[in-house]
């Protein structure tokens, strides 16, 4: 990006520490009337264009990689930050693509141009600090300094005390039916700003483009956008006020709202009631179907299930997910080679511990290392192809010849030669360590004796 002079570093690190100031003491809507200013200054959008690249993502409907943001910025910028100070700017229509859900069915997503990513981060950096003021304590969703393991330690914390009920709600299609007109409301009562408003609504209003052909939007949030974790943050904080002025014990994160209670009656309670004021006055939909009143150890909450205890185990969804990703890798006529599904695999079975860890499940991942390791043998035997191969394969990996051969001339399928002393003596856990395979039982004994769990109860469900 073009650099930016001194005197506009200065303007946007005072413009930053303007808002600071304002946002020290109770929130009014005549504080927030300038902003476009502190959006649209160098420093603004210099850190959001970090942002963005960092994150990565495909090209938008223009297909302007993010790495060409710079050179064009360079080339228009000046008259794209007057446009959007005047309010002339008018965004791009989305890119439509479909994601399949872990539940089943198809999540839509809406794919920004690079530059309306920009302008949108631009926009969540200023509007953030603002609003993190005003947000609740039980929110934990797309907030800084905030994540999901923190919302499981409070969580557990509930059930431990004795609120082993849970009320969990699950809104239907959250990012496609949010209403503009309350969502817009919800701004104005802090933000004074018509000029940024106005963008605001030409971004939630923002066609999508599918098939070559751009359909308007009249409601939902693009989801996908930098801007939409902070609108929906915005429209579910109407929620957690009434949920506190209530006296409720819950955790939020994202869409995602669990409320701690004692008994089966009360939840069901909980749940009539909560469900109106969402349909009502919110104007959401409360997916019936999926929402339930039940002991917490039979439901999932961000991937784990709380026990009766407020131990923390993995969710047997959560289990199968992995393993449906494992066996899409280990595939046995992918054709790739061996090092390159443990490449591929490692990084997928680091970031699954790095989330779970928080579950003592020592016995779960043992089991779950051997279904791999046996995974991993089928594809290896699959690759020898001939049976000469094969009882080569065998014998120089220190397998008695005649052994090799029992095995090599065997008519057993591939999974059940995987299992066969033959294939344990020449793929044990020191070959698979020596090839680069990522154990989860070893990484995982090291993560909690470096860190200490967020909930001092934890038990393994296998």
């Amino acid at each position: 990006m073009r650099p930016s002079h001194n005197r506009d570093s200065v303007r946007g690190a005072d413009d930053r520490k303007e808002l600071q100031v304002k946002g020290a003491g109770e929130q009014k809507r005549a504080l927030a009337t300038n902003l476009m200013r502190v959006v649209c200054s160098h420093d603004n959008i210099r850190r959001a264009y970090k942002q963005v690249k960092q994150n990565k993502g495909v090209a938008g409907i223009d297909n302007m990689p993010v790495y060409e943001f710079a050179e064009w910025f360079g080339k228009e910028g000046d008259t794209l930050l007057e446009s959007l100070r005047t309010g002339r700017y008018r965004p791009r229509a989305v890119k439509l693509a479909e994601i399949l859900k872990p539940n089943g069915g198809k999540r839509k997503l809406g794919i920004p141009t690079v530059t309306d990513r920009i302008i949108q981060q631009a926009i969540a950096q200023v509007l953030s600090p603002i609003y993190e003021l005003q947000f609740s304590d039980h929110s934990y969703g797309f907030r800084p300094h905030r994540n999901a393991h923190q919302a499981l330690k409070k969580a557990s914390e509930y059930v431990d005390m004795g609120n082993r009920i849970v009320v969990d709600l699950d809104l239907k299609n959250f990012f496609d039916v949010v209403n503009h007109n309350r969502l817009m409301h919800r701004l104005t009562e802090t933000i004074g700003d018509k000029t940024l408003l106005k963008l605001i609504r030409k971004y939630l209003q923002s066609g999508i483009m599918a098939d070559g052909v751009v359909s308007q939007r009249t409601e939902g949030t693009p989801q996908g956008s930098p801007l939409s974790p902070l609108l929906s943050n915005i429209v579910l904080d109407e929620l957690d006020k009434e949920l506190e002025g209530r006296g409720h014990k819950f955790v939020r994160y994202a869409d995602d709202c669990n409320i701690f209670v004692r008994s089966q009656a009360a939840g069901e309670r909980v749940m009539q009631s909560i469900s109106n004021f969402i349909e009502d006055k919110l104007k959401l939909l409360v997916n019936n179907e999926k929402s339930r009143v039940c002991p917490s150890n039979q439901t999932k909450f961000l991937g784990y299930t709380i026990q009766w205890d407020g131990s923390l185990s993995i969710a047997a969804k959560s289990l199968d997910r992995i393993k449906d990703k494992i066996r899409k890798i280990t595939k046995r006529n992918r054709g790739w080679s061996f090092e390159q599904i443990i490449n591929e695999l490692t990084p997928v079975m680091r970031g699954w511990l790095q989330y779970f860890q928080y579950a003592r499940c020592h016995k779960l991942l043992q089991h779950l290392d051997a279904w791999i390791r046996r995974k991993l043998r089928c594809y290896r035997i699959k690759q020898c192809k001939r049976t000469i191969t094969l009882q080569r394969f065998l014998e120089s990996m220190g397998v008695v010849k005649w052994h090799s051969w029992i095995l090599a001339l065997s008519g057993k399928g591939l999974w059940r030669k995987s299992n066969c002393p033959q294939s344990k003596q020449a793929m044990g856990n020191r070959w698979f360590e020596e090839q680069g395979l990522y154990n989860l039982t070893l990484n995982y004994e090291r993560l909690t004796n470096l860190r200490k769990p967020p909930c001092t109860k934890v038990r393994t469900v296998v």
